[in-house]
């Protein structure tokens, strides 16, 4: 027989093993760190430019950042700041390094989200922040899964429930109850609205008093931030029901989107949603903030199930959320519309045919939404997911370059479809802005 206290005893015994782990691959301190990176890394894979071109350049003009030189050898080293300002300060053949952004539009938001466990949501997430670092863009990632992967993976394990996506939703509960107790009328209606009150065991946690800033954590990626998850964000699903109860008027789906429009436009250029494993309070407020949906998936029939089940629940709650009364006006916007949704296929073997045969069933069934490049499974993204890192954090040198190199261009190709996707709907809300 087992009861709570033997599952608190199981999880106390897993916790030591959880410590160990990080002992073993972070830092003394238990703090993640960022590796340099090498000038083939910053030149080839980075800068997309020759070596010879990267050196000559370094070599002309002593002020530009020179990296560390390692004991033995010629090859340079640098930090991700360094790699930062060469991109700032060089231009080849009369072309900026400085990645494509519309000036004075808002961070493009995409949420990775599939109810399938294993699909690849966290690693896609991970990856793709990673890869958008590298490529100079600053990003905001935010773990809406309780079991906190990316968090974790990000190097952040010691996290307060108030500071998660639970904690904005209950900030916003406060807000909006303050915000529709100050209007007599219902806008559209013309029908009163009930003055609500809240608990104090809500009013009391002193949630209202916090910044949008508050909730956003540092990483060892100096241009990556986050807003973590921990296990016991997995209240909010419980929470938001009685939240719901106590103000009915609560826009609950459109918190977190409140939320992100209060960050600054210019403040990132990427917002990645790393979404729980179901449709939920929280996934919905991830897929009701983004503008683009991508939805990985495994490279099998019940993977391919699993997603067509997915898009069908998505599409039914959806579809239920416009037949929510008494919204307030200005507040959101019915029905949600994405600017694009892509399916993407993870763990894939280019030599196994039924993998091939699911990836051209995808693509009947989903035509240009399929992404054209699937993520690979290879032996390096499998070490990766064991250390908790993606392969960006990697050193080349733990294992042989060419299998390194598979890895990250698999992911490299994934990456620059995203953002050019990305770059495609940043445009479109240029546009409507």
């Amino acid at each position: 027989m087992f009861d709570h206290r033997d599952l608190a005893r199981l999880q106390a015994q897993s916790l030591k093993m959880q410590g160990w782990i990080r002992q073993q691959t972070y830092s003394p301190d238990l703090e993640k760190s960022l590796r340099r990176f090498s000038s083939w890394e910053v030149a080839e894979l980075i800068f997309k430019v020759n070596q010879s071109t990267l050196r000559g350049r370094l070599a002309a003009d002593p002020s530009l950042p020179q990296g560390l030189v390692e004991p033995e050898g010629r090859q340079r080293w640098y930090s991700l700041d360094e790699i930062n300002e060469l991109r700032r300060r060089l231009k080849v053949n009369r072309k900026s390094l400085m990645p494509m952004r519309p000036a004075g539009a808002r961070a493009l938001r995409a949420a990775i989200a599939n109810f399938k466990g294993g699909a690849g949501k966290s690693t896609v997430a991970l990856h793709f922040a990673h890869a958008a670092a590298l490529d100079g863009y600053r990003v905001l990632a935010v773990d809406f899964d309780p079991q906190a992967t990316l968090s974790h993976s990000m190097g952040l394990s010691d996290v307060a429930e108030e500071y998660t996506v639970w904690g904005i939703m209950a900030r916003d509960l406060i807000q909006e109850t303050e915000r529709t107790n100050a209007v007599p009328r219902g806008a559209e209606s013309g029908t009163a609205l009930p003055h609500r009150e809240l608990p104090n065991a809500i009013t009391d946690m002193g949630l209202a008093d916090l910044r949008p800033a508050d909730f956003i954590k540092p990483t060892c990626w100096p241009t990556i931030d986050l807003i973590p998850s921990c296990a016991n964000a997995a209240f909010v699903e419980f929470a938001s029901a009685q939240y719901r109860h106590l103000n009915p008027e609560w826009s609950f789906f459109a918190a977190v989107d409140r939320y992100l429009d209060a960050i600054p436009a210019e403040a990132y250029d990427f917002i990645l949603f790393d979404c729980p494993p179901a449709i939920g309070y929280q996934s919905m407020n991830a897929v009701f903030a983004a503008d683009m949906l991508y939805i990985p998936s495994g490279p099998g029939y019940w993977e391919y199930d699993s997603t067509t089940s997915f898009i069908g629940q998505l599409s039914e709650a959806l579809e239920d959320l416009n037949r929510i009364q008494n919204v307030p006006a200005g507040t959101v916007t019915l029905p949600k519309r994405f600017r694009d949704v892509r399916f993407l296929l993870t763990r894939f073997e280019p030599n196994n045919a039924l993998h091939r045969a699911m990836y051209t069933a995808f693509q009947k069934v989903f035509g240009d939404r399929v992404c054209t490049n699937q993520i690979e499974m290879t032996r390096a993204v499998e070490q990766s997911g064991r250390f908790l890192s993606s392969i960006y954090e990697i050193d080349y040198r733990d294992m042989t370059r060419e299998t390194w190199r598979r890895a990250r261009l698999t992911f490299d190709g994934a990456y620059e479809e995203f953002r050019d996707n990305a770059v495609s709907v940043w445009s479109e809300l240029e546009a409507a802005a």
